[in-house]
């Protein structure tokens, strides 16, 4: 009995947190659950199959505007190494994966979740979802906007390019336990997240795409 109590609420807290993967929540809050990982394969956010773009070119208006000022030289370095790269098109392709990520992950769709990210990142959702179906809790969450993509951070270590970006967007959602009951969450209630995932991808890779590499709260 005491073990069946521990992991009821061990889900349930998990559960309740739920709402973005990771971020500053205004409801619900809880640890998170995602963490940094090497980047060895890519997927999902892919490089535009454009002309190669300048260091300038990459970064002018309205460009710049979702460049943070700290990022400027990092994203000036990711240039360097790959020519190709565009911010308002990799931008596009954080947002389509911040979707499909916590869409999946809300889902319990483990199999798509390891086309998106790193392996220890996986691991982390895998738990996660272990718990909250040995509870019987399901999720019934929404991405409802994403207000801003922005890039925090930008770099590259040795032939790999690494980008963060910051996400602030409005989620919806539910947490029904075994009885379909609801135990969290409102859907007429968005509450408003901020998060930081940090994406890779090797510069000289056949491959296109990017990884999903760490997620983490954003201030």
């Amino acid at each position: 009995m005491p073990e069946i109590i521990i992991l009821a609420c061990v889900a349930l807290f998990v559960g309740l947190r739920l709402y973005a993967v990771l971020g500053r929540r205004t409801g619900h809050e809880q640890q998170p659950i995602a963490k940094p990982a090497e980047a060895q394969r890519g997927t999902l956010l892919a490089r535009p199959a454009a002309e190669p773009l300048g260091d300038r070119k990459a970064i002018e208006a309205p460009s710049a505007a979702l460049i943070d000022p700290a990022a400027v030289e990092g994203v000036r370095a990711v240039v360097a190494a790959d020519p190709h790269f565009d911010v308002s098109l990799f931008l596009d392709g954080a947002r389509s994966a911040y979707r499909q990520t916590l869409e999946a992950f809300w889902a319990g769709d483990e199999a798509v979740l390891a086309k998106l990210v790193a392996e220890d990142v996986l691991a982390a959702f895998t738990d996660s979802i272990a718990a909250r179906t040995a509870a019987g809790e399901t999720l019934e969450n929404r991405l409802i906007e994403i207000e801003r993509a922005s890039i925090a951070g930008a770099g590259v270590a040795g032939q790999t390019a690494i980008i963060t970006v910051r996400f602030d967007a409005d989620i919806a959602a539910i947490t029904r336990n075994a009885a379909g009951e609801v135990v969290a969450g409102s859907m007429s209630d968005a509450v408003q997240t901020h998060d930081l995932w940090t994406f890779s991808r090797p510069v000289r890779a056949a491959d296109p795409n990017w990884l999903l590499i760490e997620t983490d709260e954003a201030a």
